[in-house]
């Protein structure tokens, strides 16, 4: 989910901060009492976790919170984070909340009585926060005829669109640059177009029944909010197909591959999101019939920016991520983690306010260097090339395509002791091509 932090103006920071108690909203198993299935689909998912969850945990305690009190300029981070990640702290001015371990009500997250009671934005396209609230006995929903004994029901127009998403999911940064652009990626692509929204995905629909005593509906919104945090919801996302110049090869002799990757199933960009802080990248290697592995050479675009995307176990970056925790002559960690040398890797980098990449995202003072993310529906092709080695066995030859997404590069969760779970690499597809050997 990644954290969601605040703009310069603030545009929302005075409208709702602090306006209401914590005893104006229901707790979750209050709502679980009749939307059973509901609450324990919402129970599972990032949603719930939002502040929880232990990367945003140690993002805002140890980084982006140390980092407000100690520079004016990105100060209302303080609240910013806590707007979408822990509402009803934001909403109550618990600013800053206690750490998730004190087990206060910040810790219930994006809750059901947070999107049911907001009413709008304050921005024609939200972000930063921008959404505006009324808790009470009125919920408002996707349905014209809604019911409940419990609870009055106003349909709402603005619950049902990408726009509720918008509030939390696109951003600035305090230096103005856009920092999340998730629902401004789906604005100008071809699924808005064509009606298809967040929710749609995000929120699949399938017959149930929204509350033990409602009516069987056949298109009732689940509340999974599967995500990039979901390996079955990565798997496939991009397709791979894979070519050849030759079916047949003898050592010496070169090799070209050429690889299409082709996303026809996300409404975004991907990685979207905190993309400063995401991998999406292609490893090609050549598997001979003994099963030696040997990786291709991937062909340079000579791009703007290229550099950054291109692995390369020299490069060190993040240096921000020390300074803000007090670590002495921090020079950084590795900029792509552990990831093999010479690797396309598709990615949007952030810099901070001296020219260094960063994962902090409210550090970012610039990042239109280079964004070679896939679009909706975007083909990019890729080349590689192998001179086949003298010691490569005859016979089959497997060329192997695997793509893989992390949403930590390894090094910063290793640096940060972030569980493993983290940033462990998600492989969302493989495809392979035979050739043969010989001599």
């Amino acid at each position: 989910m990644g954290l969601f932090f605040a703009l310069v103006p603030f545009i929302a920071q005075g409208a709702e901060m602090g306006k209401f108690q914590y005893e104006d909203f229901k707790k979750p198993e209050r709502c679980r009492t009749c939307h059973r299935e509901i609450y324990q689909e919402w129970r599972q998912s990032l949603m719930s976790q939002s502040f929880t969850h232990h990367w945003d945990d140690v993002e805002y305690f140890k980084l982006a919170l140390p980092h407000a009190l100690k520079l004016d300029k990105v100060a209302e981070v303080k609240g910013g984070c806590i707007a979408c990640h822990a509402p009803l702290a934001f909403l109550t001015g618990d600013i800053p909340p206690k750490t998730p371990a004190a087990g206060t009500r910040a810790n219930e997250g994006v809750s059901c009585e947070i999107c049911h009671s907001i009413t709008g934005s304050t921005e024609k396209e939200p972000f930063n926060f921008s959404y505006t609230i009324k808790p009470g006995k009125v919920k408002f929903g996707p349905r014209k005829n809604g019911r409940s004994s419990f609870h009055g029901v106003e349909y709402s127009e603005f619950i049902k669109g990408s726009e509720l998403c918008a509030t939390c999911h696109d951003e600035q940064s305090p230096y103005g640059a856009w920092v999340k652009e998730t629902y401004r990626e789906w604005k100008s692509g071809p699924y808005a177009r064509e009606g298809a929204r967040c929710q749609d995905c995000h929120m699949y629909h399938a017959p149930g029944k929204v509350a033990r005593s409602g009516k069987l509906r056949s298109d009732i919104a689940h509340h999974a909010f599967h995500g990039a945090h979901f390996p079955g919801k990565m798997g496939g996302a991009v397709d791979i197909a894979l070519y050849a110049d030759v079916n047949q090869a003898s050592p010496g002799s070169s090799v070209n591959v050429r690889a299409e990757l082709f996303n026809g199933k996300v409404g975004h960009y991907i990685p979207s999101g905190s993309c400063e802080e995401r991998m999406l990248w292609l490893e090609m290697a050549a598997i001979d019939a003994e099963g030696k592995t040997y990786y291709l050479t991937l062909n340079k675009k000579g791009f703007k920016g290229e550099e950054y995307t291109i692995s390369d176990g020299k490069a060190f970056a993040y240096q921000a991520m020390g300074e803000i925790m007090g670590v002495k002559e921090f020079g950084g960690v590795k900029r792509d983690g552990n990831i093999p040398d010479g690797v396309r890797i598709f990615r949007r980098p952030f810099f901070d306010p001296e020219g260094r990449m960063t994962i902090c995202q409210w550090y970012t003072a610039e990042n239109s260097l280079v964004d070679y993310r896939i679009g909706p529906r975007e083909t990019k092709i890729e080349s590689f090339s192998w001179v086949i080695p003298q010691d490569v066995s005859p016979g089959p030859v497997k060329i192997t395509a695997t793509l893989y997404y992390s949403l930590v590069p390894s090094s910063v969760g290793e640096f940060l002791e972030l569980m493993p779970s983290e940033y462990a690499p998600v492989k969302v597809n493989t495809v392979t091509l035979d050739i043969e050997v010989i001599k």
